[in-house]
């Protein structure tokens, strides 16, 4: 069966405020004196208002479920502890005037000098999917045959409606936020591995970017593990539908595995398509239509079906099937995290977003 490995990111709200605190060195280290943690699953992110967790390497999506849960917890238990509270949205519902601490590592230091404005306005929090491939030009192949669906991930995990305590008009603000760095968006088609490595070659030489982490794609090859790692999805504020996402995206690579042994061609999608269709996915979420793999507008529950069947084989073949749609039709009967977001808002105001975020995030 085909590993998957989940690492989300989490703010650090003020109970009271509700807007993000710099805690975030003192949050890690008390995670990391307790039974629940092992190194390296809580690391450190570019601002001191965020935590990132990462799970082990995991065979089932049950596994994922259990630590993320795990991991939440343990996050949350030591917040609690510094008088704060996780908060697992995509975007903090309230902000300071003044920009958060950055994290005191040269990479992040480097990062502020580049870009100010850029790293001030980075509270975004993102969940990535890691899955396990057999070498780098497959892994490759598989990137070019999932580009298509990128959008509908986005759609789906949307969870990030809000910045500065107002509606943005946009599902996932976080996706826009994350578009300005020099190497993000969409990932660009590659033919060949040797292709790929003179790009990204070329990137590094420029000195636009200083090392592959600066790679901002939405899905790309991870210059750590023997993975592609799809980062297009907002972090969410339920487990349970970050386990569904976790294994959508596995099935969505074991399908685009299957395709390059048959040798199916991949799509060569107009990039201009893509990134629109991306644009559309964050502004709308699941709330009118969809750009599907052909570049066709859909409602958005045809794509999503669309998506379902074109997996189906890959989610029967891990035993996934049941668990993925049963969770998949419980998020479209009660929203995903921008919906709960928006409705909270009209409702009651921002504060009541951040107390909703922050009772919600370490439950399944």
């Amino acid at each position: 069966m085909t590993t998957v490995g989940v690492e989300e990111e989490y703010l650090l709200l003020d109970p009271e405020s509700g807007l993000p605190v710099p805690l975030a060195d003192k949050v890690r280290a008390t995670a990391g004196l307790g039974r629940l943690v092992v190194d390296d699953e809580v690391q450190q992110e570019l601002l001191q208002a965020q935590v990132e967790v990462a799970t082990p390497v995991c065979g089932t999506l049950e596994e994922v479920g259990g630590h993320l849960l795990r991991l939440r917890h343990a996050v949350a238990a030591a917040a609690e502890t510094h008088g704060c509270r996780i908060a697992a949205c995509a975007t903090p519902p309230l902000r300071h005037g003044d920009p958060v601490a950055v994290t005191d590592e040269a990479r992040y230091r480097a990062m502020l000098v580049q870009a100010p404005q850029l790293v001030a306005e980075q509270q975004v929090n993102g969940m990535h999917v890691h899955v396990a491939v057999p070498d780098r030009e497959t892994a490759l192949q598989v990137v070019n045959r999932v580009r298509g669906w990128l959008p509908t991930l986005t759609a789906l995990s949307a969870n990030s409606p809000l910045w500065d305590g107002r509606d943005t008009g946009f599902a996932s603000w976080r996706t826009v936020i994350f578009s300005r760095w020099p190497v993000s968006g969409m990932p660009p088609y590659f033919p060949e591995i040797a292709d790929y490595d003179r790009r990204v070659r070329d990137l590094l030489d420029s000195g636009v970017i200083s090392d592959p982490g600066q790679l901002y794609w939405q899905a790309r090859l991870s210059s750590r593990y023997p993975t592609i790692e799809v980062r297009c999805l907002d972090v969410q504020l339920h487990a349970d539908d970050a386990v569904m996402l976790a294994g959508l995206v596995r099935a969505l690579v074991d399908t685009a595995q299957a395709e390059v042994t048959a040798g199916t061609p991949a799509p060569r999608t107009a990039p201009e398509l893509l990134l629109a269709s991306m644009w559309h996915a964050a502004r709308h979420g699941l709330g009118g239509t969809l750009i599907d793999p052909e570049g066709r507008s859909r409602k958005a529950g045809d794509v999503l079906h669309e998506l379902i069947r074109h997996v189906t084989p890959a989610l029967d073949a891990a035993g996934d099937t049941r668990q993925v749609t049963g969770l998949l039709h419980r998020l479209l009967r009660e929203g995903n995290g921008a919906d709960l977001q928006r409705a909270t808002l009209a409702e009651a105001g921002p504060r009541a977003v951040a107390r909703l975020v922050m009772a919600r995030s370490a439950t399944p």
